[in-house]
């Protein structure tokens, strides 16, 4: 990837999910909403506090993580889309956990 984030900015390739009725029709891209998961690509170093000390990032690459619905830019670099978001713009981290054996996903630090 040619793109190196700054500041509190990270990289985002969006994960689209494919929508199956129950009736087994998908639903075309048009029909969807706009994805909010994505993989972190790359992550700037971080933002800068009142003393002009940096304060690190709560992602990392490769994190999976859930952002907000029309947060970021879109940019496009070569064949692939890419999405730019601030930190701020990530609402959550997916951590993939075995609830009971059923290999499910959870959210981390949710609650039953």
């Amino acid at each position: 990837m040619d793109l190196k984030p700054l500041g509190d900015r990270l990289i985002v390739q969006v994960l689209d999910e494919e929508e199956v009725l129950a009736s087994g029709i998908v639903l075309p891209d048009t029909a969807k909403e706009k994805p909010q998961r994505g993989r972190v690509l790359a992550v700037g170093p971080g933002d800068r506090n009142d003393k002009g000390e940096l304060i690190a990032m709560d992602v990392e690459v490769g994190d999976e993580i859930i952002f907000s619905k029309y947060g970021g830019t879109e940019v496009k670099v070569g064949a692939e889309e890419l999405l730019i978001l601030r930190e701020s713009d990530v609402l959550a981290k997916v951590v993939a956990t075995k609830a009971k054996g059923k290999g499910k996903r959870e959210l981390a630090g949710a609650t039953a």
